[in-house]
């Protein structure tokens, strides 16, 4: 089977979404798709939006407007499987719980305090090994990096294969090195399974290199294309212009 056949979902069309607080407009009018085998970021100042219609798209906030699911024939798709990886786990740091027992807890029904089969610890080694966090499986969860933590929820995001993955600023707070190797693993997994991937970020220059679409928004989409298309417009430099060159990531005369 070709990577391309893994994946039932061909691409998510989003037509007039708005989202509303009471009478206030949060998000207005959006209208964007993406796309299976591809990397879609989501930019922007924050409080335009970004994380509300990531909400909206996992069904978490009412809202009006269409999200549409499409496989490779434009039929609908009815359910959909989604991996979610939050932009912070909120959990007590002092509880002694170790990856091993997390991870169990999200796989099996079989009750952490009675320990873990062979077979279950075997299978999840690998899966953390596939994210270069299979040293940390007997550590606190507490005890982790950021960047190991965020390689844990990705791990655990894709059991099972989803079609459409989320990432909502995953790696605010991770070093340069657990970045790069975060963004890298996520290219991977889009090219090993074509699978859609929605990532809302601020790392301007990882988005240049790893992303293959971007979307700007400031409560509605306001400039959406190839990376080099976005940097090039009028509203992306209005809103980062500073940010580029404070960064000085601009590249090719941006």
């Amino acid at each position: 089977m070709s990577a391309h056949n893994n994946c039932g979902l061909c691409k998510v069309n989003i037509e007039n979404l708005s989202v509303y607080d009471g009478q206030e407009t949060i998000i207005n009018n959006v209208n964007m798709e993406f796309h299976c085998g591809e990397l879609t970021a989501l930019i922007g100042k924050n409080g335009s939006g970004k994380t509300t219609l990531i909400k909206a798209i996992l069904g978490e906030r009412p809202h009006t407007g269409s999200i549409t699911y499409l496989d490779h024939e434009d039929g609908k798709i009815k359910k959909l499987t989604t991996g979610y990886v939050p932009q912070q786990l909120a959990f007590d740091k002092s509880t002694p719980v170790s990856v091993l027992d997390f991870v169990a807890s999200s796989v099996s029904k079989h009750p952490v305090w009675m320990g873990h089969k062979k077979a279950l610890r075997s299978s999840i080694q690998s899966r953390l090994d596939d994210f270069s966090v299979g040293h940390v499986i007997d550590r606190k969860l507490g005890d982790l990096s950021g960047g190991e933590l965020q390689r844990v929820l990705l791990a655990m995001a894709i059991e099972p294969l989803p079609d459409l993955l989320i990432l909502d600023e995953p790696v605010s707070g991770i070093d340069v090195n657990g970045l790069d190797m975060f963004y890298k693993k996520v290219s991977e997994l889009r090219n090993k399974y074509h699978i859609a991937i929605l990532l809302v970020s601020h790392d301007l220059s990882l988005i240049k290199s790893y992303a293959d679409r971007i979307v700007l928004m400031d409560r509605t989409v306001i400039a959406q294309g190839t990376p080099d298309e976005v940097y090039k417009t009028k509203e992306f430099n209005e809103i980062f212009g500073y940010a580029l060159k404070e960064a000085d990531v601009s590249g090719n005369n941006i």
